[in-house]
């Protein structure tokens, strides 16, 4: 075992050495490997940063959480997290948004209820955007505005960036394990089918449960029938409780609006899923339609964009940031898709995925600075 964390160690620092040679800038790639080491530490580990600089100020505002950097802030981001009960007080997204003030942002994670209690929708975009517009008028002149979300709230996120003013405002952008096209999130979701391109072979691998049940909760309540919204919802949280929950009896008792969503979920063919969104209720669609970045005017937003997704992704395929990058003009984005990463939670990994993780800190920080 020692043996074996020595190895690590020593090609860790190899690998270092090599990146500090290439990008020219050792003093940012120790910062970058600083911020990496207290992400990859959570909210109550130890690492050599929170040794090193003060404890970030959490300031509790009307519309959200607030983290002021200690020795400074240099640029400011509006922190989406994925849906989670606990919202802007999970404990990852208190222990993410405390180590990006550490690294000299200044952090504001909005109230979303809809992602609080697990629910999708464009609605979520209006505290986003209203917290861009409040972390804006906390900024300092020509500091940097940026906007982090995580998972799913991709989607809501990349619909306040669009709107206006936001546009004008935010100089980048960071998308963890997020989506482009909503389409191929729900047959990845439903069938565990995707493909880099169209056309493309399908490849295959099991998504988590959770992520239909999820889709499940938060649109049956835009259903016309009342006992369909009480159906489906009762099937969600029956399924997000326990993955293996019977749920047959309320599905017999569902009506045509409620067996429509109900067949995309059963659904396991990737090439019936067109057919099958087609045949969802209108309400549903219109809010899909809303909640896809693909519809949206990415090409005309001066954000830089850093896309960050693990590889085997089961929640979200990596094909997503892929064609994210592909839909914005050359240099404005930048990938890096990981092994190291589940989902969104670093996990320990090999030089390559340490080199990978470093060059998205890096980036991170350029942005921080305004290069």
């Amino acid at each position: 075992m020692k043996g074996a964390w020595l190895f690590r160690i020593g090609a860790a620092a190899v690998v270092a050495a090599l990146f500090m040679w290439w990008t020219g800038q050792p003093g940012r790639l120790i910062e970058a490997g600083l911020v990496l080491l207290d992400v990859r530490a959570g909210r109550d580990g130890a690492s050599p940063l929170r040794e090193q600089v003060p404890q970030p100020r959490r300031l509790v505002l009307p519309g959200g959480d607030l983290y002021e950097p200690g020795q400074g802030a240099r640029a400011g981001v509006v922190l989406v997290p994925g849906a989670t009960p606990a919202g802007k007080d999970d404990r990852a997204v208190v222990a993410f948004a405390q180590s990006l003030a550490r690294a000299r942002f200044r952090v504001l994670v909005p109230e979303i209820p809809g992602l609080r209690g697990l629910r999708l929708g464009s609605a979520d975009s209006e505290p986003i955007a209203a917290a861009l517009v409040e972390l804006s008028a906390r900024q300092e002149p020509r500091q940097p505005l940026g906007l982090v979300a995580v998972s799913y709230a991709a989607g809501p996120a990349m619909v306040a960036l669009a709107g206006p003013g936001a546009a004008e405002r935010v100089d980048f952008a960071v998308l963890v394990g997020g989506y482009h096209d909503i389409e191929t999130l729900l047959t990845y979701v439903t069938t565990g089918h995707f493909r880099d391109r169209p056309g493309e072979p399908w490849q295959r691998r099991e998504p988590l449960a959770p992520g239909k049940w999820v889709f499940l909760q938060s649109y049956a309540e835009r259903l016309d029938s009342p006992g369909d919204r009480a159906l489906l919802s009762e099937m969600a949280w029956r399924r997000l409780a326990d993955r293996d929950a019977d749920i047959a009896a309320l599905e017999a008792g569902l009506g045509p609006e409620g067996q429509a969503v109900a067949s995309l979920l059963e659904n396991r063919d990737p090439e019936k899923v067109p057919a099958l969104l087609a045949a969802l209720p209108s309400a549903i669609k219109e809010e899909l339609a809303r909640l896809d970045p693909k519809r949206l005017p990415l090409g005309a937003l001066k954000a830089r964009f850093v896309l960050i997704h693990g590889r085997g992704d089961p929640f979200i395929p990596e094909s997503e940031s892929r064609a994210f990058a592909r839909a914005l003009f050359p240099g404005q984005a930048s990938l890096y898709l990981a092994n190291g990463l589940e989902h969104v939670v670093p996990r320990p990994a090999g030089p390559g995925d340490l080199v990978t993780l470093l060059r998205a800190t890096d980036r991170i920080l350029q942005l921080r600075d305004g290069r």
